[in-house]
């Protein structure tokens, strides 16, 4: 039975390597961006839109599941608040279009860390992102907390590029419960979206779920 698959974020590290993977699997896919990308697979859409007028005018198309990959950091967004119109406002807002387009699973990028109760600004936004979703009435709910990315970015970040340069010295020294912090290639991300067992109710994905072959 034929399905159709929407991407939020699929021009950074994860959701570009996603694209791909759900290609394979010889479903419809369509990448929801607010710039160009060449070079798609055949049965991958383009929906190049302003994100702020879609959400507030538009609705998107019927659909069977939404992935969102959407992320930034605070340096990029200018600010507390517009970081949070990213990793809050659009995931949510764009969570509920999904299921009013009829989407009854979602796969959402979130952290490591994530907890609204935290007093880190990053991770409190994570976990309150992470808990608006859930009050959203999906029938599948993935939520995927990676810690550091490993892969080429367009864009720089240099405390990131750091990280990945000590990631294989310090992935070492996490051991037992903090494996789940070691840094993980975002095409095992990918992979590990496309390919998971998609079962009823609220499921957390951390490192080790990333290097299963399912």
């Amino acid at each position: 039975m034929s399905s159709t698959s929407l991407i939020v974020g699929s021009t950074g590290l994860i959701g570009k390597k996603l694209i791909f993977e759900l290609a394979k699997k010889n479903s419809e896919v369509i990448a929801i961006t607010r710039r160009s990308i060449s070079n798609l697979p055949e049965n991958v859409g383009l929906l190049d839109i302003n994100f702020d007028d879609f959400l507030k005018n538009e609705s998107l198309p019927s659909c069977d599941h939404i992935y969102i990959c959407l992320g930034t950091t605070i340096k990029k967004a200018g600010s507390q608040s517009e970081f949070k119109k990213v990793d809050f406002d659009y995931c949510v807002s764009f969570a509920r279009k999904a299921r009013e387009a009829g989407a009854t699973k979602i796969s959402l990028v979130s952290s490591v860390g994530a907890n609204p109760y935290t007093k880190n600004f990053y991770l409190k936004t994570k976990g309150e992102v992470e808990e608006e979703i859930k009050k959203i009435d999906f029938q599948v709910i993935n939520i995927f907390r990676p810690s550091l990315l490993l892969g080429r970015r367009e864009e720089s970040r240099f405390l990131e590029k750091i990280g990945q340069s000590l990631s294989s010295f310090i992935n070492f020294f996490l051991i037992g419960y903090f494996r789940r912090y070691r840094s993980i290639k975002s095409s095992n991300i990918a992979y590990c979206m496309a390919n998971c067992e998609q079962s009823d109710g609220v499921r957390y994905f951390y490192f080790d779920d990333f290097n299963n072959n399912y």
